[in-house]
C-alpha cells in the first residue's frame, strides 16, 4: 500500500510562501568556491562552454564538479521556449550552432577527468531536428576521446517527433533523460505552451523502446502548489512508460520575474515520497530539497549500476569464449 504521512501544520515548512519569505535552514548552502571549482570554471570559459550548473544556479555545483560529475549545456545559452521556472535566457538563436562544440566538450571532459557527464540542451525550435544531431555528435565525440565516461543526455521534447529521439538514443548514450517538470495540473502554469505532460510521457516511452535500450530518467520540481496525490499519480505515469530513475527537488525562484515558491517541502516529506517511488518500482529515486535533475548521488548510483552491468556482460562473453 502506498501511503504518505498527513500534512504538517502550516508553520512547519509546508505553508505557502512569498518570494521574500526566508528560506528554511535545510536550503542554506555555501556559495561555490575552492581551487577545483575555480580551475573548472576557468577551463569552461576558455573553451566557450556552458554548464547548466551555472545557468540554472544549481546549489550543488561545487560538490559535483569536485566529485567527477558535471552537466554541460549544448547549443548555446538562448532557449526558444519561455518556461516560467527557468533562468535560462529566452530568445531566437536564428539557427546558429557551434560546429566545433562537440570536440571542445570532449577535450574539457578529458581534462576534467569526469566519470559521468550529463549533456543537457536549450530547446532549439529554430532547428529542423531540434538540435538532436548536434547532441548525438557531442556524445560520440566524448565516447571517442574518453570511452569509459558514462554519458546521460537530458534533452528537450523535440516537439514529440520520433526521429530526433532516435538520433539521440543511437549516439551511444547510456541514459536518456527528459524532465516532465511538474504535475499535469500545473503544466500550463509552469511550462511553455509548446511543452506538455502527455508529450513528455510519449518522449520517454519512445526512448525506452529504442533498440539501444537506454535507461530513462525524469525529474519533478516540488513547491509549486502540487498535492501529494498528484505527485504520486505522476510517478505512476512515469513508471507506466518505463522510466527507471526519478529525481524530486525543491523549486527555487531564480528571479522575481519567475514563478513564486508556493511551499517549501520538508526533508521528511521528500523522504516519504522517495519511499513511495521505490515501492512503485523505480530503480533509484533521489528526493530532497537540494536535489536537481542532475544530481551527484543519483549519478553515482547510475554509474555503479552501468559499470557493474558492463562488467557482468564482459565476464559472460569471456566465459562463453573459454
Amino acid at each position: 500500500m502506498l501511503d504518505l504521512p498527513t500534512h504538517p501544520d502550516p508553520g512547519s515548512g509546508q505553508a505557502a510562501v512569498g518570494v521574500r519569505a526566508r528560506k528554511p535552514d535545510w536550503l542554506r548552502v555555501r556559495p561555490p568556491g575552492g581551487t577545483e571549482y575555480t580551475f573548472i570554471k576557468g577551463l569552461l570559459r576558455e573553451r566557450g562552454l556552458h554548464t547548466v550548473c551555472e545557468e540554472a544556479r544549481c546549489p550543488n555545483v561545487a560538490e559535483c564538479w569536485s566529485g567527477g560529475t558535471a552537466t554541460f549545456m549544448l547549443l548555446g545559452d538562448i532557449c526558444t521556449r519561455g518556461c516560467r521556472f527557468c533562468a535560462v535566457t529566452t530568445g531566437n538563436p536564428g539557427g546558429l550552432v557551434d560546429p566545433v562544440e562537440p570536440n571542445k566538450l570532449a577535450d574539457a571532459v578529458a581534462l576534467m577527468a569526469l566519470r559521468y557527464v550529463v549533456l543537457t540542451m536549450v530547446d532549439r525550435d529554430d532547428l529542423a531536428d531540434g538540435g538532436a544531431a548536434h547532441v548525438g555528435r557531442a556524445v560520440r565525440a566524448i565516447k571517442a576521446r574518453v570511452p569509459h565516461t558514462i554519458v546521460e543526455a537530458l534533452v528537450g521534447d523535440f516537439s514529440g517527433e520520433g526521429d530526433p529521439i532516435d538520433a539521440v538514443c543511437a549516439s551511444g548514450v547510456e541514459v536518456f533523460a527528459h524532465n516532465i517538470e511538474t504535475v499535469e495540473r500545473l503544466q500550463r502554469t509552469a511550462r511553455d505552451q509548446r511543452c506538455g505532460y502527455q508529450q513528455s510521457l510519449d518522449v520517454l516511452e519512445h526512448a525506452k523502446r529504442h533498440v539501444s535500450l537506454p535507461y530513462t530518467k525524469s525529474s519533478l520540481m516540488l513547491g509549486l502548489g502540487e498535492q501529494d496525490d498528484e505527485v504520486v499519480r505522476t510517478m505512476r505515469d512515469l513508471r507506466d512508460v518505463g522510466v527507471d530513475f526519478l529525481t524530486l527537488g525543491q523549486y527555487l525562484q531564480p528571479t522575481p520575474r519567475h514563478l513564486a515558491v508556493e511551499q517549501y517541502v520538508t526533508p521528511e516529506r521528500f523522504d516519504a515520497l522517495r519511499r513511495v517511488g521505490e515501492k512503485l518500482g523505480f530503480l533509484y529515486v533521489a528526493a530532497g530539497p537540494l536535489v536537481r535533475s542532475s544530481y551527484k548521488a543519483a549519478e553515482f548510483f547510475i554509474e555503479s549500476l552501468i559499470r557493474d552491468s558492463n562488467s557482468d556482460l564482459t565476464a559472460g562473453i569471456q566465459s562463453a569464449r573459454a
